[in-house]
């Protein structure tokens, strides 16, 4: 963006600002701004063994759900919501307990399951238990069959943690909204899956109220990633905040924008998910204050969000040409946001 924007108008000042929603790239802006690297293996999303990378910040550790168990580490033959689990991040929770921290923000977007969560709780002591007092194995499908949530054995460093969440969505654990029927067809489900995952979500989340005494399904982010943030509210007592927010503070965005004349941002799908608080709409709610036009370029969009987005004052263009294909857009992606970058200046520029 900022070759695009310098080539148009080579007087200009650029301000930088990584930004992140919670999903890939969270931990990097925290390294960016000096935070400690720390590497660890878990499980991944399919079982095999994965490098998960976290910051250390004093006693704060900044964890990405999406390295543990992430779409992104998937080829896109292998996705399977399923089967695919968030142990790995359960595991990953361990390792910054272990580092001592007392406080953690995990960035929760970007993940490959539909699980609930109840990977990551099993790898932190949890047990689900069939209505045998036998251990629920074999996929998502199975834990239709859930009768009981055995908490003995959650990990008890967590009473002594904060456990901050960055969500990029606002949606329901279930329903028309909720993480299946909404998310789980971009992770590989088919129709009938999408069905199956959904009532094993609703079972979860039944279960879960009687062995609570709370119902935390219909909360705003419930839904995130597969249905880990219900399990990290109703389980591990953490609070959920949009991740857009949680990045923006950390960075220092909101006074940036005083005086802009311009605000630049972008994601690789502009569609109506980009509504509920991912980072374009996010950026252009807190630029939106500072009365700073915005300008977010998209790999893909959808005409309709586009619209919406253009009321709230943020100006919508796809980076690529008609005709172009998905994998060209992702190989090519910093050479069309150069190019769109440049133009959009230089139309700017023309029309002042």
């Amino acid at each position: 963006m900022q070759r695009g924007v310098l080539g148009a108008a080579p007087s200009a000042v650029c301000k930088l600002c990584p930004m992140a929603d919670g999903g890939e790239g969270t931990v990097d802006v925290f390294l960016e701004r000096g935070a400690e690297r720390k590497t660890v293996e878990v499980r991944g999303p399919l079982g095999a063994p994965v490098e998960a990378v976290y910051a250390v910040d004093g006693d704060t550790a900044i964890l990405e759900m999406a390295s543990a168990s992430g779409l992104g580490l998937l080829e896109r033959s292998a996705y399977d919501p399923i089967h695919a689990d968030t142990f790995g991040t359960g595991e990953l929770i361990q390792a910054a307990l272990t580092a001592g921290v007392t406080r953690i923000v995990i960035g929760i977007g970007g993940s490959a399951t539909c699980d609930g969560g109840t990977g990551m709780l099993r790898a932190l002591g949890v047990r689900f238990l069939d209505k045998y007092d036998e251990d629920i194995g074999g996929g998502m499908v199975a834990y239709e069959q859930l009768d009981a949530i055995d908490l003995q054995g959650l990990d008890k460093r967590l009473a002594r943690a904060k456990i901050a969440v960055a969500v990029d969505v606002d949606n329901p654990l279930c329903g028309e909204y909720g993480a299946a029927r909404t998310f789980a067809a971009q992770k590989g489900a088919n129709p009938a899956q999408v069905g199956l995952l959904d009532k094993a979500l609703e079972r979860i989340a039944d279960v879960s109220e009687g062995t609570i005494c709370a119902d935390y399904r219909e909360r705003p982010g419930a839904g995130a990633a597969g249905g880990l943030g219900f399990a990290l509210l109703a389980f591990l007592r953490a609070t959920l905040e949009p991740g857009v927010q949680v990045i923006a503070r950390e960075t220092g965005l909101d006074q940036l924008l005083i005086g802009a004349a311009l605000c630049l941002t972008g994601e690789g799908k502009i569609d109506e998910q980009t509504l509920h608080g991912k980072t374009v709409f996010g950026v252009g709610e807190l630029a939106r204050a500072r009365n700073v036009p915005v300008i977010a370029f998209g790999g893909a969009v959808d005409g309709r969000t586009a619209e919406k987005l253009a009321r709230r004052g943020v100006d919508v263009e796809p980076i690529a040409p008609n005709g172009t294909s998905v994998e060209d857009s992702i190989r090519d992606a910093a050479r069309y946001v150069e190019a769109s970058a440049r133009a959009a200046i230089e139309r700017t520029v023309t029309a002042r």
